[in-house]
């Protein structure tokens, strides 16, 4: 990943809180950080499959601002968050595999979630909320995280360790959701 310009662990850009846009006054520098995480997404999609969809923070590519994209599995657009925080999330959680394109060599099962209402800003400036469920969930988790320097492995509960990518069984394949939960 790091030929493909991904930030590797260990780089303290990955540790520290992502610095928010003045929102609409940096929308263009905003846009310009969304348009390097696109190119970025583009250049690991081309080298990988992600049957999970994947995401991206802008510290992953070595900019210390608060901006990730989020590409769903089958979705036809992706998801842009511009200073993004978690403000409620399901008390249900669960746990799936997840990788990292700042440590691609292993996968961690983490605790997430099942249900998210994340805070962001719109490129003029104006505050929404939006819900994410299961997957959609987990990724947006996943890069928020990101811009408030906590990576994945930072949730394995105590005594799990992240796995060899080759041990690892779901490569390619979607995560699994019970839909008939309450």
């Amino acid at each position: 990943m790091t030929s493909l310009g991904i930030v590797q662990d260990g780089d303290p850009v990955l540790r520290k809180q992502a610095r928010p846009f003045a929102l609409p006054e940096e929308a263009e520098d905003a846009r310009r950080v969304v348009n390097e995480l696109l190119s970025a997404t583009e250049r690991v999609a081309k080298a990988h499959n992600f049957g999970k969809g994947m995401g991206i923070a802008a510290p992953q590519i070595g900019i210390d601002r608060a901006a990730a994209i989020i590409r769903p599995q089958g979705a036809a657009e992706v998801i842009t968050l511009l200073n993004p925080h978690v403000v409620e999330s399901s008390p249900t959680t669960d746990d799936q595999y997840e990788g990292c394109l700042s440590f691609f060599d292993v996968r961690c099962l983490v605790p997430r979630p099942l249900e998210l209402h994340v805070e962001h800003t719109d490129i003029d400036g104006e505050r929404r909320i939006t819900i994410f469920n299961d997957g959609v969930a987990r990724l947006v988790a996943h890069e928020v995280d990101h811009l408030h320097g906590v990576l994945c492995k930072d949730h394995l509960p105590e005594g799990r360790t992240p796995i060899p990518v080759e041990q690892y069984k779901g490569t390619g394949s979607g995560w699994q959701y019970n839909q008939a939960r309450p």
